[in-house]
């Protein structure tokens, strides 16, 4: 799923779609209902920040869900955030301007299964999107849950 095209967004289908989920998890309970606060949180977050980040955000988003589906959103120090069946965070998204710094950060915590040897990357700069991002960004959300 390339999506080398800019965006002014979620298009009203993807948010309809994310809508209607988040519908779906309320009905189901209380448990429920705690993801769907945590995927609205997420939006909510996603949509008040400077349209770069936003774009890169919206992306992380779609590509972190459709790859580990089984990890649950939610914000995590007010940033996109997804962690895994235990609440522990496994990766997340930290915009730019947030900390005014000069690009977006894709980022990865403990719960994440990136061991590789004595050392290994936990954070990633995130400056633009494009086809080979996205297939890294599928690659590593894939390791992370693996």
């Amino acid at each position: 799923m390339a999506t080398e095209k800019a965006t002014d967004g979620f298009s009203a289908e993807e948010r309809a779609a994310m809508k209607a989920r988040a519908a779906e998890l309320r009905a189901e309970g209380k448990k429920g209902a705690k993801k769907a606060d945590g995927l609205q949180q997420v939006l909510d977050a996603i949509s008040n920040m400077a349209p770069a980040d936003r774009d890169l955000a919206e992306r992380v988003h779609v590509t972190v869900t459709g790859t580990a589906p089984d990890l649950t959103p939610k914000t995590w120090y007010g940033m996109p955030a997804y962690a895994d069946a235990a609440g522990k965070v496994v990766v997340f998204f930290q915009e730019a301007g947030k900390f005014k710094a000069r690009y977006s950060t894709l980022g990865f915590q403990d719960a994440a299964n990136l061991d590789d040897g004595g050392l290994w990357p936990t954070a990633f700069a995130l400056v633009e999107w494009s086809p080979e991002v996205e297939k890294k960004v599928t690659e590593l959300v894939r390791a992370a849950i693996s």
